[in-house]
């Protein structure tokens, strides 16, 4: 039987992976510490999972409309504006299955065969594969440790000539930093001069940023960029709710409209008691958010301190999402513990067999220098797999 041509050169997720294996080793009795499953570990706020059973009780446990309940719809947008000062309408949403859901219909919904989408590195993993499954081609522009992970606007200007589509995403996931509202106007000055260029705005650890930082919204710096702007979001790292699979976009109507066909066909409506129950964490933020933020936020500092402090290893501090990017390369092209190490992947292999730590490699990121280690975990478990990082590269 033979596979679709498009799948050819698309990925298995690489997170996923790293999960499986580790939770295979769990199984047999292996101490493994994970950091490799982008997730909070913090449970569902009380208050959401008891809208949703309100929602299971009130019978709410049929079809909605495909692209999402209105009631939902409303408070996306009330959301927005409260946090943003940035106005959409109940048209100009959809409510998908899972941030990723959403990011795959503006794919398809936008991406004709050979259109070119820019994709800044290190970059979330599904960004380009997505692309791939949409006929279009993810273009790369790689920005450096060096300079924080930060796309410098002149490289962005030199990038973006003959591309249809810009990914920017701030938080970012994996590199752990956020840019800051001198950067992102940069970088909205750069695409004032690219009228035809269209932005996926991913902003999903929009309230996960530390240090003082405040993070601002692209539309909201830079309005005239609203009307060819898709902003990405949804509960799953705000609320822990990542198994609910709630995501949502905004944008142009025409827009919403496309990707409301696309999920009509595909999937049809988000599941309806997880719509319920987002509508109250939306509505209602419940004091668990900014709990889990300051708590990632210390976890944050602990790992990148540990890191920092084993030779060889360079780790730019956290300052958005829950991630630490570090820097390995100086350990590659030895052995350790008999296993030559030649990059990321066989370093993560070395790490989870020998240490038993998981880690996800950096070359599905577009990063083959860096492990993306998550700290979303204990912070004895960071104190912990940190030390038994250490002690493999000695």
């Amino acid at each position: 039987m033979k596979i679709a041509s498009r799948l050819a050169n698309v990925s298995e997720s690489a997170t996923l992976a790293i999960a499986a294996k580790a939770k295979a080793m769990k199984a047999q009795g292996i101490d493994v510490i994970n950091f490799g499953v982008g997730e909070p570990d913090f449970d569902t706020p009380p208050a959401i999972k008891a809208a949703c059973k309100a929602a299971l009780d009130a019978g709410k446990t049929k079809y909605t409309p495909a692209s999402g309940i209105p009631e939902l719809k409303a408070a996306v947008c009330a959301w927005t504006k409260r946090l943003h000062n940035v106005d959409y309408s109940a048209k100009q949403c959809i409510i998908t299955c899972g941030g990723k859901h959403a990011l795959a219909n503006a794919f398809l919904a936008l991406v004709d065969p050979g259109d070119k989408v820019l994709i800044p590195a290190p970059y979330w993993v599904s960004y380009p594969e997505q692309v791939k499954l949409a006929g279009g081609v993810p273009v790369i522009v790689t920005a450096t440790l060096a300079d924080g992970f930060r796309l410098n606007p002149a490289a962005l200007r030199a990038a973006l000539k003959g591309v249809k589509i810009f990914v920017l995403n701030t938080p970012n996931n994996p590199g752990g930093f956020a840019y800051t509202t001198a950067e992102t106007r940069a970088i909205a000055d750069v695409l004032r001069e690219f009228p035809d260029v269209i932005v996926f705005a991913d902003e999903i650890y929009e309230l996960l940023v530390y240090g003082g930082r405040k993070f601002v919204s692209l539309p909201a710096i830079a309005p005239e960029l609203k009307d060819r702007t898709i902003l990405f979001n949804g509960a799953a790292k705000t609320f822990s709710m990542t198994g609910w699979r709630i995501g949502w976009a905004l944008g142009p109507v025409p827009v919403i409209e496309a990707m409301g066909a696309v999920q009509s066909q595909m999937t049809s409506n988000p599941t309806t008691m997880a719509q319920w129950a987002t509508v109250e964490g939306l509505n209602n933020p419940p004091p668990e958010v900014e709990q889990m933020r300051a708590e990632f936020e210390i976890r944050g500092k602990l790992m990148a301190d540990g890191l920092n402090a084993i030779p060889g290893v360079k780790c730019l501090s956290a300052e958005g999402a829950f991630y630490c990017f570090p820097d390995l390369s100086a350990h590659f092209g030895r052995t350790i513990d008999g296993q030559k190490i030649t990059g990321s992947v066989s370093l993560a292999e070395a790490l989870l067999e020998k240490a038993h730590v998981a880690v996800v490699p950096g070359e599905p990121f577009g990063a083959d220098a860096h492990v993306r280690l998550s700290f979303a975990c204990s912070r004895q478990q960071i104190q912990a797999g940190v030390e038994r990082i250490a002690m493999l590269l000695k």
